[in-house]
């Protein structure tokens, strides 16, 4: 099993290029199901996740091809099953999103139920209440899903949290819907924005993306397009706290400010200097960074998968951050090792009181989840001796060879092959 050997107190010096959004190529990927006509993707990062979707598509009869400049052309023309099964499903749990597509193109569907980081319940059933309200029949039997529908009716729907997968499922099935379907209470990431923009290009009727309140005019078919997958924000933002744990200046590419505000601005008030374009960022950092409080919330809030890496640069600021945890309730399975690593943390609940140290000490630490792993490599990058990083394979499901970028910004880091 891969694991990650680094030797930290370097402070990062260079330029890095940031891949597509994970969160935005995979609905995109599972939209391919909406249409007989190829999509020609651009910017498909190179992730354990994407080449499960891919797999999971194939098992299903589409058709795929992608080369080593992150693009890729998928037809799903041809499509001779309609069930997700466990042993995929089981990895990911995005694969729910061929939920609405199989359902709204073919009238039925069975999906196993999902698996993913152990983060939280994150149950599927605003999903399935969605697509109920849209005229599906849906039962669960032995595990999976099973929906039928022989073609789905415009409806209104609220769901009762915002879901960012739920409202990409539920606008996917509604592009192919009789009549018009409203969203209330939708996801405002910009994942989803992408998501609604290839649709259109494909010839759906969507307006509101972006906002709360999404409107979809159903038509009879969608047709191919071509499209460019946002830069990952995420990503991004974890790059950016790196830098300011360990000091140094770096320029990020490929990136997409405008879509990292709530990140922008806490990294900002930490001590972090920053210079933005419109498809770059240059960070410098000459300090010790300054605590900061953070609280988990929907787009445009701060986003939940930036707060490991954000305690993790608490760890080492001048003064205590509160980070309140507001969407997952498993979420701070990191901060055990963070502490093995010499950080003073206390959970209470939802809520972890860090009090920064003036140094942390290399380690053995084992990652939890996938943005975890990111928590621990940043720690580690600053702390002094070695860290040692176990079960990666989390890292390797939303970061594209994390360790090579690193390297280029002069980070002492490799993998190590059992």
């Amino acid at each position: 099993m891969d694991r990650l050997s680094i030797h930290g107190g370097v402070p990062l010096q260079g330029e890095v290029e940031i891949s597509g959004a994970k969160n935005a190529a995979l609905p995109i990927l599972c939209a391919a199901l909406l249409t007989a006509d190829p999509l020609r993707l651009h910017n498909v990062p190179d992730l354990k996740d994407i080449a499960t979707a891919l797999r999971l598509l194939k098992q299903l009869g589409v058709e795929s091809a992608r080369d080593n400049a992150q693009r890729v052309e998928i037809c799903a023309q041809t499509v001779s099953s309609l069930e997700a099964p466990y042993d995929l499903v089981k990895t990911m749990r995005a694969s729910i999103l061929v939920l609405g597509p199989l359902l709204a193109r073919f009238g039925e569907a069975r999906v196993s139920l999902p698996g993913g980081c152990a983060i939280g319940q994150r149950p599927v059933d605003q999903h399935i209440s969605g697509l109920e309200a849209l005229g599906a029949e849906i039962s669960i039997e032995h595990g999976y899903v099973i929906a039928k529908a022989k073609r789905l009716r415009g409806a209104v729907i609220r769901t009762d949290m915002v879901t960012v997968t739920g409202t990409e499922n539920l606008m996917m099935a509604a592009t192919l819907a009789e009549g018009t379907t409203v969203l209330e209470n939708a996801a405002r990431e910009p994942e989803v924005v992408d998501l609604a923009n290839l649709l259109i290009k494909m010839g759906a009727r969507i307006t509101g993306h972006g906002s709360d309140r999404i409107v979809i005019e159903g038509v009879p078919a969608l047709h191919g397009a071509e499209h460019t997958v946002i830069a990952d924000r995420i990503e991004a933002g974890s790059f950016l706290c790196a830098v300011a744990a360990t000091g140094g200046e770096i320029r990020l590419t490929h990136v997409a400010p405008d879509t990292m505000g709530a990140t922008l601005s806490k990294l900002a008030q930490a001590g972090l200097t920053l210079a933005l374009g419109s498809d770059w960022i240059t960070a410098q950092m000459k300090r010790r960074p300054k605590a900061v409080d953070v609280r988990t919330h929907e787009y445009p809030g701060f986003a939940t998968d930036m707060q490991a890496q954000v305690m993790a640069l608490n760890t080492l600021a001048e003064g205590t951050g509160i980070v309140v945890e507001t969407i997952f309730e498993n979420r701070f399975m990191h901060v055990q090792e963070l502490i093995r690593l010499g950080a003073d943390i206390e959970i209470d609940g939802h809520t972890a009181v860090v009090r920064g140290v003036v140094g942390l000490s290399g380690a053995t630490v084992m990652a939890t989840d996938l943005r975890a792993s990111a928590s621990l490599v940043i720690a580690g990058l600053a702390a002094s001796g070695q860290t040692v990083v176990e079960r990666i394979y989390h890292l390797d499901r939303g970061y594209s060879h994390m360790e090579r970028k690193l390297s280029q910004l002069g980070a002492q880091i490799e993998r190590l092959t059992a």
